[in-house]
C-alpha cells in the first residue's frame, strides 16, 4: 500500500538556493515544451510526446544553444518529471476535447485571433495546458529512488534528498523512517518550503469488528455535516477566527492592489524599483494568510474525518454531491468553495478503506429531504426555507437530521 507524506522543512541558504534554481528551470521546461506543442499541432506536424521532446532537448537544443546549458545544473529527474507533467496534460485535454458537443476551433479562426493579439492555440483553449507563471503556480522540485542502492534515507529529524543532501523536518518524527520511500518532490508557498513523499507502508489488514451502528452524513452550508447519530459538525469559517483572517486578507490585497496602482504612476525608475520590492514584500503577506486560512479549513477536515471513523462503524453513508453544479449558483459559490466537500469525500475514502470500513455513497438524484423515515411518503413541496421537516404521521425532526437518517436507510447505492 501506497500513502502520501506531506511536512514542512527547514533547507538551509543553499539548499534554497538549489531548489529555487530547480523550480525555475523545470517551469521553463514546461512552458517551452507547451510553445513547441502549440506550434507543431498548429502547422499539422502532429503531438510531440514528453519522450521525444527530452531526447530533442538534451541532444539538439542545449548543445545547439550554449545559452541554455543552465538547464544541465539541476537534477535530470525534476526536469523529465516536468516534461513527463505536461505531456500527461495534453492527453488529458485530447480525453476532455472527445467529448460529444466539442467544438474545436478552426485554422483561420487561430490566424484571426493571433492578428488581434490572442493566442488560442490549436484547439480550444478549454482545458488546454496553461504556462507556468514564477508567481502564481506551484512548480516542484521532483526527486526518485535510482534503484535498489541508491534509497532515499530518512530519520527522524531529517530526510536525505537526492542533490540537496539532509535537510532537516519541522515536524520531528512524522515521516516513516523504517520503510521505502519510492519518490517525492519539494515545493514551496508562502516563504516556506514542504516535501511531499510516497512511502510504501506494506499491507494494511483490519480485522477489528464494527463497534457501533451505522452512520448517514448530510452535508451542508449552516453546518458542515449532519450525522443520523445525532452529531453536528459547525461550520469552521462561521468562527471569530476565520472571519477576522478574512477581514485581514480583504485589508491586505486593498494594500496591494494600491502598490500595483502606484507602479503604473510610476516615472522614476529609481522608485518603481522599490515599489516593486515593497510589492513582493505584500504580495508575501497575502500569501502567509491565505496559508493560513488552508491550513485551519484542511485541519478542521482532517478531525472531522478521524472523528466519524474512530467510531468503527459498521458502514458510513454519504450523498453523492454535484459540487461543481452546486458552485454555478453565484450566491453560494464561496461559501460551498470553503466547505471542501470533496477533500473530505476523498479523505473518508481513504480513511473508511484503511480502516475497513464501507463507503456507501447514495446517488445525488435520491430524495433524502423530502422522504419520511417513519412512514416512507415523499414530501414534494418541501422548500429550502422548511428547516423543519413535518409528516401527516406526526412525525417531526430537524430537516438535515431527517436527510441523515433517509441517506443511511437507502436502499440503493454504490461502494467507494
Amino acid at each position: 500500500m501506497l500513502r502520501t507524506y506531506k511536512t514542512e522543512i527547514h533547507p538551509t541558504d543553499e539548499q534554497k538556493q538549489i531548489i529555487l534554481r530547480t523550480i525555475g528551470v523545470c517551469r521553463y521546461v514546461y512552458n517551452l515544451y507547451i510553445s513547441m506543442n502549440d506550434e507543431s499541432l498548429l502547422n499539422g506536424n502532429g503531438f510531440i510526446s514528453g519522450s521525444d521532446f527530452s531526447k530533442w532537448l538534451n541532444n539538439e537544443y542545449i548543445p545547439n544553444n550554449p545559452d541554455k546549458a543552465w538547464i544541465k545544473d539541476v537534477s535530470t529527474k525534476s526536469v523529465k518529471q516536468a516534461i513527463m507533467n505536461a505531456h500527461t496534460a495534453y492527453l488529458r485535454f485530447f480525453r476532455e476535447k472527445k467529448k460529444p458537443g466539442y467544438v474545436p476551433y478552426s485554422k483561420q479562426q487561430i490566424i484571426q485571433a493571433a492578428k488581434r493579439g490572442k493566442t488560442l492555440g490549436y484547439y480550444d483553449m478549454q482545458g488546454h495546458p496553461k504556462y507556468k507563471k514564477k508567481n502564481s503556480s506551484e512548480p516542484k522540485m521532483f526527486f526518485v529512488k535510482n534503484d535498489a542502492n541508491h534509497i532515499i534515507e530518512c530519520e527522524r529529524h531529517r530526510i536525505k534528498i537526492p542533490t540537496l543532501g539532509w535537510v532537516r523536518i519541522k515536524e520531528k518524527g512524522y515521516l516513516p523512517t523504517n520503510r521505502i520511500i519510492k519518490s517525492g518532490s519539494v515545493s514551496k508557498y508562502a516563504g516556506r518550503y514542504y516535501v511531499s513523499v510516497l512511502v510504501d507502508v506494506g499491507d494494511v489488514v483490519t480485522t477489528e469488528s464494527p463497534q457501533s451502528e451505522a452512520v448517514g452524513i448530510d452535508l451542508g452550508i449552516n453546518t458542515f455535516a449532519t450525522c443520523s447519530s445525532g452529531d453536528v459538525y459547525k461550520n469552521v469559517n462561521k468562527t471569530n477566527k476565520i472571519r477576522k483572517l478574512e477581514k485581514k486578507l480583504k485589508r491586505e490585497q486593498r494594500k496591494l492592489s494600491r502598490k500595483y496602482e502606484s507602479l503604473k504612476k510610476r516615472k522614476n525608475i529609481m522608485e518603481g524599483e522599490a515599489t516593486r520590492q515593497n510589492i513582493q514584500k505584500q504580495v508575501l503577506k497575502v500569501q502567509k494568510i491565505h496559508q493560513r486560512l488552508t491550513n485551519i479549513r484542511t485541519d478542521y477536515v482532517n478531525k472531522t474525518v478521524l472523528s466519524l471513523v474512530k467510531t468503527k462503524p459498521s458502514y458510513i453513508a454519504v450523498e453523492d454531491l454535484n459540487v461543481k453544479g452546486m458552485m454555478k449558483n453565484k450566491h453560494l459559490a464561496k461559501a460551498i468553495a470553503q466547505q471542501r466537500f470533496s477533500e473530505f469525500r476523498a479523505k473518508l475514502g481513504a480513511k473508511c478503506k484503511a480502516n475497513g470500513i464501507e463507503l456507501s455513497v447514495v446517488d445525488r438524484c435520491y430524495p433524502s429531504s423530502r422522504l419520511c423515515p417513519n412512514c416512507g411518503y415523499e414530501k414534494s413541496d418541501l422548500k429550502l426555507s422548511d428547516r423543519v421537516y413535518k409528516c401527516g404521521c406526526g412525525y417531526e425532526a430537524d430537516r438535515d437530521h431527517n436527510a441523515s437518517l433517509n441517506i443511511r436507510d437507502a436502499s440503493v447505492y454504490k461502494v467507494a
